[in-house]
């Protein structure tokens, strides 16, 4: 097996849940093999370089082997390499994230129903409820 399908790849390392999602993944562009965007049936190659983007952040990994079956983490890590730009990029997002975490202060306690009211209408999703049409035979 020299080339195998780059969702069938994606799935077995572990980056995406299902092979749908990668699938998904390739289809939105979040894809990149060699520096072009990846459909779902790209075949994928030891020593090939993708950069991948799902929720877990920015990968930019290096194919070292090739799996059809997906197994655990420890040999799932071992399918590729990711370097070290996109390593410390990772570490300083997360740490980024927990910072953000420090400024946004902590409610006092749970918002009362006037509050939800607000909260709900300051983000214009307050639904507008139209007048009840009255019985047919009181017109």
């Amino acid at each position: 097996m020299d080339s195998i399908r780059i969702d069938k790849w994606l799935w077995a390392a572990r980056f995406f849940k299902t092979r749908a999602l990668a699938s998904k993944a390739c289809d939105l562009g979040r894809i990149l093999s060699n520096g072009h965007e990846a459909k779902p049936s790209r075949e994928v190659r030891v020593g090939d370089r993708l950069e991948v983007k799902n929720e877990g952040g920015d990968f930019q990994i290096e194919v070292l082997a090739l799996n059809q079956m997906r197994g655990p983490a420890a040999v799932a890590q071992a399918l590729y390499r990711e370097s070290e730009a996109s390593k410390e990029a990772r570490a300083k997002a997360a740490a980024e994230r927990k910072a953000m975490q420090q400024f946004a202060p902590l409610p006092e306690r749970r918002p009362s129903k006037r509050d939800r009211r607000r909260i709900i209408q300051f983000r214009g999703r307050a639904e507008r409820r139209l007048p009840l049409p009255p019985p047919d035979g009181l017109r």
